[in-house]
């Protein structure tokens, strides 16, 4: 079966809605799980495709896990296994945050070579040259990295500074390894991302030794062994900016609750910036707009910088907006593929390299559109929100990978989607 969602222009959305679990925490968190033998409660966990393909991942490795509601429970025991295969792997590019505690643990690993990502290229050297810093020998053939480390990783001094900054997975990976090595770890360039922060804050609980993460250097001490523990994901902040950009398209009002306030600073000040009241409250936000919003420019950024993951949906805003916005990539630099959809739809979108010039149309037209990519799909979707008769989008695999129903939530703010499942060709 596939799956679409149709969407009707609808009015001011209104109402309150709550944020779901970080996607991008849990992932590496779940991977953090293998460095202990004990069992692991992580709770705030999103339901997405994602997590479910992650779940398998561990399953395969020999690990137990169950997933009932958003707690997960995982239980590694003394699993044997250090292959990731290629037919998962291959399906979601973050399951390379394994290779960095199973060579820990079991000092020996393989794991499926990622591939390529419409969002542009995101080669894992930075990963590959960490580890080899820990001392692990590392060799790619086949599509799989193998890494071995017979005696035990060693701490040491390394740099994570990459062509486009630093490596939020790379980050994780090098920190989760470098827990059990033996001696100091010290990364320098490391990412600063909230998702860094709360793997590390996961793997204090769990025993480890670890200042200085949320900076651009992290010290490790590494120790015998680590236990496990009861956790709780951080809000998503994707998700959350993906609503507040909802309600400022839909010339709303709404309430968003479960929100990190700190980890959204950028896109509070964009979204005033083009006319849009954001007001912060505790962990909600209360976001508003009036008749009308205004360009503003934005330039994504590592964190604390606007982030790139919500540059798709901003456009989206831009598009209906006062006046000429221009947005520059300064991360995934091909990052586009969604300018042609929106397009399509009647946003008037020019790319110079990796900068898109948006021209304010108004009003939208509603059209037949196809996500290339996770945060291209939800681009889409709010497009539609404002976009005159009916779009249909399709390719909601890509949704499906970080977004626990979001339609839902959209529709319990008073839009109109709905969800259809067909028989693909294969099925007729």
């Amino acid at each position: 079966m596939i799956s679409k969602l149709f969407i009707n222009r609808t009015g001011p959305l209104h109402g309150r809605v709550t944020v779901h679990g970080a996607k991008n925490a849990v992932l590496p968190i779940m991977a953090a799980c293998l460095l202990t033998e004990e069992r692991s409660i992580v709770e705030n966990v999103p339901r997405v495709s994602d997590v479910l393909l992650m779940a398998d991942i561990l399953r395969g490795l020999g690990v137990a896990v169950d997933l009932s509601g958003d707690v997960l429970t995982i239980t590694p025991g003394q699993y044997a296994g250090t292959v990731a295969p290629y037919e998962l792997v291959s399906r979601m590019r973050g399951s390379i945050c394994v290779l960095g505690p199973l060579l820990a643990k079991q000092r020996t690993a393989q794991v499926s070579i990622p591939g390529g990502c419409v969002i542009g290229a995101r080669p894992i050297d930075l990963h590959l040259k960490g580890l080899q810093r820990l001392g692990a020998t590392i060799a790619t053939e086949h599509g799989y990295v193998t890494a071995t480390a017979p005696q035990g990783l060693r701490g040491a001094q390394i740099h994570l500074a990459g062509m486009f900054g630093s490596s939020v997975l790379g980050t994780g990976n090098v920190m989760m390894a470098a827990t059990l090595a033996h001696g100091t770890t010290m990364i320098e360039h490391a990412a600063c991302e909230p998702e860094v922060s709360d793997l590390a804050n996961c793997l204090i609980a769990m025993g480890a030794r670890i200042d200085g993460h949320g900076s651009p250097l992290i010290r490790i001490e590494g120790v015998p062994q680590l236990h496990g523990v009861r956790y709780r994901i951080i809000p998503d902040r994707i998700e959350a900016g993906t609503l507040m950009i909802a309600t400022a398209m839909s010339h709303g009002d709404v309430w968003i609750d479960g929100v990190r306030i700190e980890h959204l600073a950028a896109v509070t000040d964009k979204l005033r910036e083009a006319n849009v009241r954001v007001e912060e409250l505790d962990s909600s936000v209360q976001v508003s707009a009036g008749s009308f919003t205004q360009a503003a420019d934005v330039v994504t950024l590592p964190f604390p910088g606007f982030p790139t993951d919500l540059q798709a949906q901003m456009m989206a805003l831009m598009t209906i907006s006062r006046g000429v916005s221009v947005l520059t990539e300064k991360v995934y630099p091909d990052r586009f593929m969604h300018v042609a959809e929106l397009n399509r739809m009647g946003a008037a979108i020019t790319r110079e390299g990796s900068t898109a010039i948006i021209k304010g149309v108004g009003r939208l037209s509603g059209a037949p559109v196809a996500a290339t990519d996770l945060r291209a799909s939800a681009a889409l979707i709010l497009a539609g929100l404002a976009a005159d008769n009916q779009t249909e989008v399709s390719g909601l695999d890509h949704l499906d990978r970080g977004y626990e129903n979001l339609e839902g939530q959209l529709t319990q703010l008073g839009a109109d989607i709905r969800r259809v499942r067909e028989p693909d060709e294969t099925e007729k």
